[in-house]
């Protein structure tokens, strides 16, 4: 049985070494070509215009998805507000000896409206993440039809870190221009 599972651990270790030739591959052949492809596609400033373009919608994005959250959660701190100082005038207003039973119903309300508002907040997370996941596809839709190199859709992390790092190498490009730009006048 040992033989068997150091096989296995073998074979993994050899597929995952195999992937790891794989990428290095395709990053290699990337790199070679990446300079002068990205180099061309630079030239005329569309591809700038396109990434600030893509980067203005990411922030408007990202600013009403924050602003929903913080919408929810504040309907949340009202709505616990609201059972504090429901719980307080029944407590107030009930008879000593029915106290405990009051407390202990009370007591489970609140755990249910807990668990609701937990699960409101993953269903916004959730949401959240699968609309800036729509918002990453997108762009790179948009730098993919734009010819732009080492541009196309994935969810591979490795691959979106390289893209992360062209567009952070666009936009820095882009600064440059703009400031020599500035110089010549």
């Amino acid at each position: 049985m040992e033989r068997y599972a150091a096989a296995v651990e073998e074979s993994d270790a050899a597929r995952q070494q195999e992937r790891h030739y794989q990428l290095l591959s395709a990053l290699q052949s990337l790199v070679k070509e990446l300079p002068s492809d990205l180099a061309l596609t630079l030239l005329d400033g569309t591809v700038f215009e396109i990434v600030q373009g893509l980067l203005e919608i990411q922030h408007l994005t990202e600013k009403s998805l924050y602003n929903q959250r913080l919408r929810l959660q504040n309907e949340h701190r009202v709505l616990r507000q609201a059972l504090r100082q429901k719980h307080l005038e029944a407590q107030q207003s009930c008879r000593p000896h029915n106290l405990p039973v009051l407390q202990a119903a009370q007591q489970r309300e609140l755990k249910a409206v807990e668990q609701r508002i937990r699960e409101e907040q993953q269903a916004m997370d959730r949401k959240i993440v699968l609309e800036l996941d729509r918002k990453v596809a997108d762009q790179q839709s948009t730098l993919e039809k734009a010819g732009v190199a080492g541009f196309y859709i994935t969810t591979n992390p490795q691959e979106l870190m390289l893209q992360m790092h062209l567009l952070e190498l666009i936009r820095k490009l882009q600064q440059r221009g703009c400031q020599a730009g500035k110089a010549a006048l």
